[in-house]
């Protein structure tokens, strides 16, 4: 609420469904707002907007009876307004972990198993009734998503449990790990691209379970760039790896949950598999539209920009192309000592790629390659990220390079994450992206057909 200077009257009154901790955020922003009192210059313009609309709601619960706050939220919760999304750990949290009762539960989490109040879902469970936690497992980066390294497994310090690391010694969870476990929860947030390994750290948890009879349970997430776009080469059956788990475009376009049902069916996994599906999740949201907080899943992954760049930025990494990991904006610009930023980004931007814009942009990674070297760059500009098509951006900047800088760039060295032979092939051959990207579409046709057998959601 909001008071005159004399505070003897309301001057505005705000209701809105915005999640508690963010009702500190400026009211311009709000979802919903209902203005009650005098105008002034200090209103936002979508309290102007509503305005009549408050008082003719105000005027009917008058004359309904309607005696208190509580009446004007019951009308705001069915106004047909989608509500905030609720992650699969909001919706087990909220059946009180029932599905979990009287199971020993193996957890592979990391820092990003948060409920929507911050919580952890190592601390939620451990205190849930009837629920037995019996150890935590960590995928790359470690549970507190720091590391850059293989890591090895310890004890937590608070709990006393231990914590198995499953991007150390082993890439999975061994029969010793394993021991005394009858459920396996996975919650952890993903990027929505082929070559983030959180999905295959979870499809080898599945096989595992699925060996040993062990039911296995996925909290759903959002996909952060959505649900609708599939994009970027198949990869060749013959480069399963680490990065690869399994024939996918670059990007999917599934939720962790889906893709664990797609996985469990498609890969024959056949584990005891249980997804916990989100609410209020819609297959056209990126991120922004979740009402929740990003928290960078990787240390290196740190805004939401960066990962709608994510796929085509970082397939360039093995070709001696800095994506900007050691400066403030990784995957946001790319560049090398020996690359010219004006003329890269002056080229690209004849190019008229959807929802982007280039710029000349030189920077100095204070780690990882090219350390304290100054690099020629190229800093990319979304103006409509529903446009963005990452891996047709991440071929056209990769046909610039070799023909600008023939002997410094070599299209065969981003066969590790592009996975796709064809690709490669006219990459080498100065094929047109337009062409290369054309080349995909028989594959991405048929893998769209089998992906909708897995839609959780519209």
């Amino acid at each position: 609420m909001r008071f005159s200077s004399s505070a003897r009257q309301i001057r505005s009154l705000y209701i809105t469904h915005a999640h508690r901790p963010n009702n500190a955020t400026a009211n311009g922003r709000f979802h919903n707002i209902i203005s009650v009192g005098a105008e002034g210059p200090a209103l936002s313009r979508q309290t102007k907007f509503v305005r009549w609309g408050a008082r003719l709601t105000i005027g009917l619960l008058i004359l309904a009876g309607c005696g208190g706050l509580e009446c004007v939220v019951a009308g705001t919760r069915h106004s047909g307004r989608p509500g905030r999304v609720q992650t699969g750990l909001d919706v087990l949290e909220v059946q009180k972990f029932a599905t979990l009762r009287n199971k020993h539960v193996g957890l592979i989490t990391n820092h990003t198993g948060l409920d929507s109040e911050g919580r952890s879902i190592a601390e939620l469970i451990s205190h849930a009734p009837g629920v037995h936690l019996v150890a935590l497992f960590s995928p790359e980066h470690g549970l507190a998503g720091r590391n850059d390294e293989k890591i090895a497994s310890k004890k937590d310090a608070q709990t006393g449990l231990p914590i198995f690391s499953l991007y150390g010694e082993t890439m999975r969870p061994t029969d010793e790990m394993l021991r005394g476990i009858d459920a396996l929860v996975f919650d952890v947030q993903d990027a929505g691209v082929r070559f983030y390994t959180y999905t295959t750290t979870m499809a080898y948890c599945m096989e595992e379970a699925a060996k040993r009879k062990i039911a296995f349970y996925v909290l759903d997430r959002p996909n952060p760039m959505g649900g609708n776009v599939v994009e970027g080469p198949m990869l060749d059956a013959d480069k399963i790896a680490f990065t690869a788990y399994f024939p996918l475009p670059v990007r999917y376009g599934l939720t962790i949950g889906e893709l664990a049902q797609f996985f469990n069916a498609e890969n024959h996994i056949n584990c005891d598999l249980h997804v916990i599906p989100m609410k209020n999740w819609h297959r056209n949201y990126f991120f922004e539209s979740t009402g929740a907080r990003w928290i960078p899943p990787s240390p290196s992954l740190r805004t939401l920009k960066g990962a709608v760049l994510y796929p085509g930025i970082e397939i360039l990494q093995a070709a001696g192309v800095s994506v900007g990991r050691g400066t403030e904006t990784p995957f946001e610009q790319f560049g090398a000592p020996w690359i010219n930023g004006e003329e890269v980004a002056a080229a690209l931007n004849e190019r008229h790629l959807a929802g982007l814009r280039f710029t000349n942009q030189p920077f100095i990674p204070v780690t990882g390659l090219y350390s304290g070297q100054r690099c020629g760059g190229v800093a990319v500009r979304i103006t409509d990220r529903q446009a963005v098509r990452a891996m047709r951006m991440g071929i056209e900047i990769a046909t610039l390079l070799k023909k600008f800088y023939p002997d410094k760039f070599d299209p065969a060295k981003l066969m590790f994450l592009v996975g796709n032979t064809e690709t490669i092939r006219e990459l080498q051959a100065g094929a047109a992206p337009e062409k290369i990207v054309e080349g995909w579409s028989a594959d991405l046709n048929v893998f769209e057909q089998a992906r909708k057998q897995y839609f959780l959601y519209k």
